[in-house]
């Protein structure tokens, strides 16, 4: 047997469904594993101070902020970069400092006896490296497993709300109670008196909490940039130099816009950048020209022949090969060790990069895809919604959406939407939807069959149509034609499949495989109380759901 290294099993492409232990599937060293492990380990005694800070009367927004940000980085496929995250950890632990001090002078209590509330930080990245096999994910054995499972779906739950809580206050949006929760959260792990009713009462607040940082997510967005609008995108190319944008972040996103405007550039989108075509704000721009490639499944040949610089936003990067790593560039808490980091929003050396590139030689035509269902969009053609309902003319709608991994079993999603009958419509959202986006469903009664919502940071604008189709046919969401079929990869999927799960949304189909981290026990708490069920084939989920 091989020496265990490491042990993540945080996302869906975990080696063998059980735990990567050797390396991560996604890329990800045995060290930064570990140093991830050690960050989120001194955020939870960081977090003993924030709820005393809060008790006293002591509000601090920059340690909200950090707290959301170290999260955030420990997603999966977003910084791979050790140094940073010594940076990160000596910082959780001299932000705890000055917040023990604070919380002192106002009274607060102080004197915790949890080792995370007094962890000494040691002077080296190899020491960091050694304490945390003692606080990583089976460091306690003693622990009882569905207590322990409940809390990594805690854990993986908050930090996918850090992602859309990071995103949100970025574009000015917060809120104090996603902040508090967070920080209630990481300390409850280190408590030995929760039984597991309240794991399961703390699992669901998250969704509750989730579904608040996904609409204060969807008013940055929408105030920002405005509600976006049905708009087709040519999946071809212009001949000139060029520059792909891939990830999530709007705001990154249109300072490249404004930066390149008149400069000769194209700027094409890649993966979850193909919505924001959609809002007003973005596609004003005349270099904004249209989108390039698919997501994960072809996302190393689609860079290593693209022509031009390629900026890397958020999560979603592949570790880069060789053939292009030069051409790369991130942006915000990506990093890879050796890739040229943005930290200042200047993005000049992504444009002499890609002044000083070929570009493309000659325009290629290609398909175009329609996108910008959004909530405003769909809702207000509601009424037709509903008739065609009424009338029989839209018999079902399918809602597929969710992650994309390059793990084999994805193609389920595709062939799924292939066979959808022509009375039906297939609403889909996030990276997932590039296994299908540009299939040719036609239309019933002048509304698409196939209707991009947007982003995975758009869950909330599904969640809204939703609730609003059911107010209008006076049902519950679950009683609606609606079938949700979720494909799930990394922790933002776990936040919004809990979401799902607070609202009470009833017979979800996920896959393409179950996560590691649920045991036996709490998936029968999950099938008994929520009925959701395992993906099996296109045909017989369909021939189940259409019955």
């Amino acid at each position: 047997m091989k020496e265990q290294k490491m042990f993540c099993y945080q996302c869906e492409q975990t080696a063998k469904g059980e735990g990567c232990i050797q390396i991560g599937v996604c890329g990800k060293q045995p060290d930064v594993a570990a140093l991830q492990d050690l960050l989120l380990y001194t955020l939870k005694g960081l977090s003993l101070y924030a709820n005393e800070a809060r008790k006293a009367g002591v509000i601090e927004r920059d340690v909200n902020v950090f707290t959301v940000k170290a999260l955030f980085s420990t997603l999966t496929n977003v910084d791979f970069d050790p140094d940073r995250f010594v940076e990160l950890i000596n910082r959780a632990v001299q932000i705890r400092e000055q917040l023990k001090s604070k919380v002192k002078s106002a009274g607060g209590k102080t004197d915790f006896t949890e080792d995370a509330a007094n962890y000494v930080l040691p002077s080296s990245k190899e020491e960091m490296i050694k304490d945390s096999e003692k606080v990583g994910v089976k460091s306690d054995p003693s622990i009882n497993p569905d207590i322990h499972s409940l809390q990594q779906i805690l854990i993986y739950g908050i930090k996918g709300i850090a992602a859309y809580a990071d995103h949100a206050q970025i574009l000015g949006q917060e809120d104090e109670a996603v902040y508090a929760f967070i920080h209630e959260s990481l300390s409850a792990t280190l408590r030995k008196d929760l039984g597991l009713d309240d794991w399961i009462k703390l699992v669901l607040k998250c969704g509750e909490m989730n579904l608040r940082a996904m609409e204060l997510l969807d008013a940055g967005n929408t105030t920002t940039y405005g509600h976006p609008v049905p708009t087709k995108v040519p999946l071809g190319v212009k001949k000139g130099k060029a520059i792909l944008v891939s990830g999530h972040d709007l705001k990154d996103l249109h300072e490249i816009l404004k930066q390149t405007d008149g400069k000769g550039i194209y700027i094409y989108t890649h993966g979850e950048m193909l919505p924001t075509h959609g809002y007003p704000e973005l596609k004003k721009y005349p270099h904004f020209y249209g989108h390039y490639g698919t997501a994960w499944q072809n996302q190393q040949k689609e860079f290593a022949k693209f022509p031009g610089a390629i900026l890397m936003t958020t999560n979603c990067l592949q570790k880069p090969q060789d053939s292009y790593k030069d051409n790369i560039f991130t942006t915000g808490l990506v990093g890879w060790p050796g890739i040229k980091h943005i930290s200042d929003g200047n993005f000049q050396p992504v444009i002499d990069k890609a002044l000083s590139m070929e570009g493309f030689t000659e325009d290629i035509e290609g398909k175009y895809v329609m996108v910008g269902f959004a909530r405003n969009t769909v809702l207000s053609v509601a009424d037709k919604v509903i008739e065609a309902v009424k009338n029989k003319n839209i018999r079902h709608f399918f809602l597929v959406a969710g992650c994309d991994g390059a793990k084999p079993g994805r193609n389920y999603y595709t062939e799924f939407v292939e066979k959808t009958p022509k009375d039906t419509v297939v609403l889909t959202l996030a990276c997932g939807k590039f296994r299908f986006f540009d299939k040719e469903l036609g239309d019933i009664g002048g509304i698409p069959r196939l209707l991009d919502i947007g982003q995975c940071n758009d869950s909330y604008s599904a969640i809204q149509i939703a609730v609003a189709l059911s107010k209008a046919f006076n049902v519950s969401v679950n009683e609606l034609p609606l079938s949700l079929i979720l494909s799930w990869y990394e922790q933002k999927a776990v936040a919004i499949l809990l979401t799902l799960l607070y609202l009470n949304i009833k017979n979800i189909r996920l896959g393409p495989s179950l996560p590691a981290f649920v045991t036996p026990n709490v998936l029968d708490v999950l099938v008994k109380t929520f009925d959701i069920k395992p993906i099996t084939t296109p045909d017989e989920d369909l021939k189940a759901i259409l019955k």
